[in-house]
């Protein structure tokens, strides 16, 4: 892909911070790995070991242990056997807070993304859903404890452009900690998972 001179690569401090303002940060955002990209309309935020939903619930794993590392490294891991989900570890290191990345607008690599996931697939649909983002994008277990700054997923901003109005809502697809409002979208967008 070539970048616009206008992109910038975010840097520590912007994962630094509290998950829940990451989380909502993350939105609008361009996620990067090798010839694909698109712009993040939908994430979640999940809050360490206090949050019974977050994978640090049960403390360190060797599942776990990128979560409870340094920020701005990702986190990936299987769903239900079946899905690769990506997420930002973010907070001070110990913490454990990630943002999972729920949802993309294609942005580049619109082919690559649907030899991937299959020819006849509406593009609003490639990396709709935690599960068809990764796979779209080529993003698997290789990427768990990557670093965000200097490996294979890269994550950028567009100085000037505006901020999206986003929407706020429980997360979705999880037992526990149902209603909390932690879940991010860029409002209206047709690229979310769900309607917000």
């Amino acid at each position: 892909m070539a970048y616009p001179a206008s992109l910038l690569r975010l840097d520590e401090a912007f994962f630094s911070r509290d998950t829940e303002e990451v989380a909502r940060a993350s939105v609008g955002k361009i996620l990067v790995c090798g010839a694909s990209a698109g712009r993040i309309v939908e994430t979640e935020a999940y809050l360490g070991p206090s949050d019974r939903a977050a994978h640090a619930w049960h403390g360190i794993t060797p599942r776990t242990r990128v979560l409870f590392g340094p920020p701005a490294h990702a986190y990936v891991y299987l769903s239900y056997g079946v899905h690769w989900c990506l997420n930002f570890v973010c907070g001070p290191e110990g913490t454990a807070g990630c943002v999972l990345i729920r949802a993309l607008e294609p942005l580049a690599g619109i082919a690559s993304m649907r030899r991937r996931r299959g020819a006849g697939i509406a593009v609003e649909k490639l990396t709709s859903g935690p599960g068809n983002l990764t796979r779209a994008m080529g993003i698997d277990l290789k990427h768990n404890g990557t670093s965000l700054l200097k490996g294979p997923l890269r994550v950028f901003t567009e100085p000037g452009s505006p901020s999206p109005d986003i929407a706020v809502t429980p997360r979705i697809g999880i037992r526990h900690n149902c209603d909390w409002p932690l879940r991010f979208v860029a409002a209206g967008s047709p690229f979310a998972s769900r309607k917000s």
